[in-house]
């Protein structure tokens, strides 16, 4: 269902390029750019993102170009991040892993395209009208990342047999998704009769420091957020879960 989900994604970023403006093409003679606005920097990701533009045919420094515009996990950039793009006249902005960064592609302009991909609900969060008929210049794919916070619990509870108390690692950076998540796994935790306490967590240093206040209150296992930081973090993570013997799990966006 990733992989698939990967493929929608492209092949929407493939529409939007397809379906840049006859008079735009017109008007400039280079080939057309992608402004990727992202959370880190990640060679993986933009291998993989290299990768899925290839099966759709697009070869970058071929038939396209790629800007980048990584906010390196300071969520709080992504605004002038946007702008700058739109000043680059890029033709279509990518936001393919956050909320914050689509949010904000949205604010920057109302005619570029925009593709993104949230694990919110779009429609909740104003990005399109509604699923079916998104209108205006915004489309992209919800990971429905909150939704699979009772089966993760769920997985948790069959795996430790008798927990009690649960852990979850937030990223206060992206205020939308931290109340999705809190709100979510506190009523998934109360179904199964679990609890919970929130630790936080939006740079590697809080990271280690939520790991020990982790140690001091010994929690039965530690749920980490579904967060792009994280991700790009899951070896720290999984390094300081390993030392203080914390059973914990994680998720991937895609």
């Amino acid at each position: 269902m990733l992989d698939m989900r990967r493929r929608q994604f492209i092949s929407l970023i493939g529409g939007a390029v397809a379906a840049w403006p006859l008079v735009a093409r017109a008007q400039q003679t280079t080939m057309p750019v992608i402004g990727l606005l992202d959370v880190v920097n990640s060679p993986g990701r933009l291998a993989a993102f290299h990768q899925g533009l290839g099966e759709s045919g697009y070869v970058v420094g071929q038939n396209v170009a790629i800007e980048i515009r990584s906010a390196e996990g300071r969520y709080s950039r992504f605004p002038e991040l946007a702008d700058d793009l739109v000043r680059r006249q890029v033709s279509v902005i990518v936001a393919p892993s956050t909320t914050p960064a689509a949010l904000a592609a949205k604010t920057a302009t109302t005619t570029i395209p925009i593709v993104f991909g949230v694990g919110d609900d779009p429609v909740r969060l104003g990005l399109v009208a509604n699923l079916a008929r998104p209108g205006g210049n915004a489309t992209g794919v919800n990971f429905f990342t909150a939704e699979v916070a009772a089966k993760r619990l769920g997985l948790l509870r069959e795996l430790l047999l008798v927990p009690t108390r649960i852990a979850v690692l937030a990223n206060p950076a992206d205020p939308i998704r931290l109340d999705t998540i809190v709100r979510d796994v506190k009523a998934a935790a109360g179904a199964i009769g679990l609890e919970f306490q929130v630790v936080h967590a939006s740079t590697n240093r809080e990271i280690d420091a939520a790991f020990a206040t982790l140690a001091a209150t010994r929690p039965d296992a530690l749920f980490v957020g579904p967060d792009p930081f994280f991700y790009s973090r899951r070896g720290q993570l999984a390094l300081q879960a390993a030392r203080h013997a914390i059973p914990a799990s994680n998720s991937r966006l895609r």
